[in-house]
Parts: structure tokens; sequence; C-alpha cells
């Protein structure tokens, strides 16, 4: 059964925190949708680089039922935009609550997670000095860390990395090592 993945994009989204997803998981197998959070399906990354989104979130069918991985890429203010949405918000607490993979990088670890409480009582990372707005998680300086059904990452420099974990748990390992290799990982 094909595994299917929604990376949420808002404006100001760090864009080789999203690619990088998006791309590996296509890479593995995975169906992958992205969710513009926002008025227009056309968002602009924190580099100026505009994506077109396959759909807008508030449009988004099926949520925690249809999907079993939700990637938020970090980037400012890509993360506080996600951060300050209800749709998003709902549908990662609802990802969360399904057992379903929660993966962050960035900042939005700690802007966009936190703040709905799932790194409480989990290790997580994110991008380095943004711990400091997270009271209830165990912060870690490795690259990716994986607990539960939550996967976080640090930067930019690490989505690699977090792609890699993200298709470990959500498909195999093997797919994993396969993707790792092709991509001189």
């Amino acid at each position: 059964m094909t595994k299917k993945a929604v990376v949420l994009l808002a404006e100001g989204f760090e864009e080789v925190e999203a690619v990088t997803p998006i791309d590996y998981l296509r890479r593995a197998g995975a169906e992958v949708t992205t969710a513009a959070v926002g008025g227009t399906l056309t968002v602009k990354g924190a580099r100026g680089i505009q994506v077109i989104a396959d759909v807008k979130l508030g449009e988004l069918a099926g949520g925690a039922g249809v999907f079993d991985a939700i990637v938020v890429p970090g980037g400012m203010p890509g993360a506080s935009n996600i951060a300050g949405s209800k749709e998003a918000g709902s549908l990662l607490k609802d990802m969360a609550a399904a057992g379903k993979l929660v993966c962050a990088i960035c900042a939005s670890p700690a802007v966009v997670l936190a703040p709905l409480m799932l790194l409480n009582g989990k290790k997580f990372t994110c991008y380095p000095g943004m711990e400091e707005k997270v009271s209830d998680g165990e912060w870690s300086q490795d690259n990716v860390v994986v607990d539960g059904n939550i996967i976080t990452s640090r930067s930019a420099g690490t989505a690699g990395k977090f792609a890699i974990a993200i298709i470990r748990e959500l498909i195999d390992k093997e797919a994993a090592e396969k993707i790792a290799g092709a991509v001189l990982l």
C-alpha cells in the first residue's frame, strides 16, 4: 500500500527543507501532496523561490484519515505562518493523536509543534537557539531526532538526513538506504 504524506507550505518557508523531503519521499514511492497555508496555491519561499502547491490547506480532503505523515518545513516567517493557521494546528494535532508521523525541521519544532503541546515529554531537535522556546521537551544537538511518531531536524543543512529518517519510519530501512545511496548522502 502506497504511503501518503502532506507537506505544508506557507509564505516564507525554507525551500530546501520543503523540497528535499518532497523529492526524496517521491523517489521512495510515497504519494506526496503539497498544501498551501494561506489564500493562494502559489507560495513564495524565504529565498524568493515560488512553489505551486497541489491544494490549499482548507481544501485538503481526508486529513489524518488519509495521510500517514505530515511534514512542516522551517524558515521564517514560514514557520510562524503555519503556527498562526488554525487549520494547520488542527491537522497536526489530529495526525499526532492518530499516531501518524509528525515531522518538523528548523524553527518549526519550537514555533509550530511546541505550542500545540506535541513535544511534551519528547526528545527533539531544532535550529540552534530555538530550543529555548520549548519548555516541555528534551532538546538534543543531534541532526535528526526520532521519538515515537515525532521526527525533528535542525536546518536546511540537515534536510537530506531528515528526509531519509522520514522514509525509514514511513516506508522502511531498505527504502531509506536505497534513496540515501542514490543521492550520495
